[in-house]
């Protein structure tokens, strides 16, 4: 592959590269389509496989990739382009005509993209590679799925639990049921008798983790920040900015959110000098990834754990993941489709979850189990989670628990713009710029006429 290739063409500006993407063809339900009648399940696999944003860090990647690469045979030449996905350099390499045959991005970004006729709908990839759509989580799927047609096939599945200082928690006379999200006036209670903001070192009573995670507490106050139809944006609604004066004024009652995150910067927090281990946070809600990193590096650390649970005591869990795309104008669409269809197979998630098991086994430590977006999968994994006793089991259970409840927020053409806007209204309230219902209208005016321009686009008007 020749080096201008590899350096993906990355001159063309963003806007322009929107504008030029802008004007491809309407398809059924609204959206940008490609066609995708090229892909042919009985083609010999061979040529050139490059991967964009996706590298094989891990045990789990590794395991399998091995098995991905042995499916495709010798023939096919993969080169995985490692780091974080670029937009701006995915853009301009489907705007040259010359982009990776295949694609890993977040979930989140895949509407926006198939918008801009920059993906492949996967209809005969799916067919011909005799993809089970069914056996993907209906979250996972319901965020690649965009105007009636799929552009990604989901792979792992992130959500959130609640993770306590059990320590902290007795000595303040407080239970789970205080930090877990289901009563917000005992979660405020709970943080000022956890917090003291003038020890040294200083003590974070609860992190209610802005600004990522304003859907969650949305969701749990019984909002969504958008329609289930992706057109209407929902941000101003009085539920959504009770969610957030809540879960900001668990900062102000702290000193501020710059002082607490101070104090949440200053930790170890994938060492063993994090804020659980030294008793310098009580309690607040964390990707599930976390689990396995804590028990890692200090597996005696004083730790408690349950789902989020919503108002009336459910658990709940935002769901957010990745997934493989075939960018428009792919080369190797055969190749790239086998890739995701046995990069997201119980056999795949399989072989990983027997190769981490191998290597928590070797340093005697239990093996937590890995979320997927794969249902059958799931099950499969959670059959070898190896008891590491309290309070890890507990917290095992709680991440089960958790991946069965979720939500998620639908695809879009404006997939960006709008999570720009509600994040910069939340950044803008915590930096005391704006109180959170004039930050949230402003963030309303501004998601909507996104969404309303972007669907405008792509509904022909």
């Amino acid at each position: 592959m020749d080096s201008a290739r590899r350096a993906w063409a990355a001159t063309a500006v963003v806007t322009g590269i929107a504008l030029g993407l802008g004007g491809c063809a309407v398809g059924t339900g609204g959206t940008a389509k490609q066609d995708d009648t090229d892909y042919d399940s009985s083609a010999a696999l061979e040529g050139e496989l490059t991967v964009m944003g996706f590298g094989a860090g891990d045990e789990v990647a590794t395991a399998r990739v091995d098995l991905t690469e042995k499916e495709l045979d010798s023939d096919v030449d993969v080169e995985l382009i490692e780091g974080d996905l670029d937009i701006q350099q995915f853009l301009s390499s489907v705007a040259s005509g010359q982009p990776p045959e295949l694609l890993y991005a977040n979930r989140d970004q895949i509407g926006s993209l198939a918008a801009r006729g920059a993906l492949l709908p996967l209809d005969a990839c799916i067919a011909g590679e005799g993809i089970d759509t069914g056996q993907y989580r209906d979250t996972a799927l319901a965020q690649v799925t965009f105007g009636d047609e799929i552009y990604g096939i989901p792979e792992f599945n992130g959500i959130q639990i609640t993770m306590a200082n059990s320590d902290l928690l007795n000595a303040a006379g407080l239970t789970l049921g205080d930090v877990n999200g289901s009563d917000p006036a005992a979660v405020t209670a709970a943080s000022a008798a956890l917090a003291k903001p003038d020890a040294n070192p200083p003590v974070i009573g609860y992190d209610s983790k802005l600004p990522e995670f304003l859907p969650l507490w949305a969701k749990a106050n019984g909002a969504d920040l958008i329609s289930e139809d992706g057109r209407t944006a929902q941000l101003d609604d009085p539920a959504v900015v009770d969610a957030l004066e809540w879960a900001v004024g668990i900062y102000d009652a702290q000193g501020g959110f710059s002082s607490v995150k101070a104090v949440r910067d200053s930790a170890d927090f994938f060492g063993s000098g994090n804020q659980f281990a030294t008793n310098v946070l009580g309690a607040m809600p964390m990707e599930q990834w976390y689990l396995n990193v804590l028990n890692d590096v200090s597996p005696d650390a004083p730790l408690v754990f349950d789902t989020v649970r919503d108002r009336q005591g459910q658990p709940l869990a935002y769901a957010s993941g990745s997934a493989w795309a075939i960018p428009a104008g792919s080369e190797n669409t055969a190749a790239a489709c086998r890739w995701a269809r046995v990069m997201t197979s119980v056999d795949a998630w399989q072989a990983a979850a027997d190769a981490r098991l191998a290597a928590r086994q070797e340093e005697g430590k239990p093996f937590t189990g890995i979320l997927t977006a794969n249902v059958e999968a799931d099950e499969a994994i959670r059959a070898m989670v190896t008891s590491g006793g309290e309070p890890w089991d507990s917290g095992v259970t709680a991440m089960y628990e958790a991946n069965d409840h979720t939500f998620s927020l639908p695809a879009n053409p404006a997939d960006a713009e709008f999570k720009a806007a509600w994040q910069d209204a939340v950044n803008r309230v915590l930096n005391g710029q704006q109180e959170p219902q004039e930050a949230l209208a402003q963030a309303q005016d501004e998601a909507q006429k996104a969404l309303d321009e972007a669907w405008a686009t792509l509904d022909g008007e």
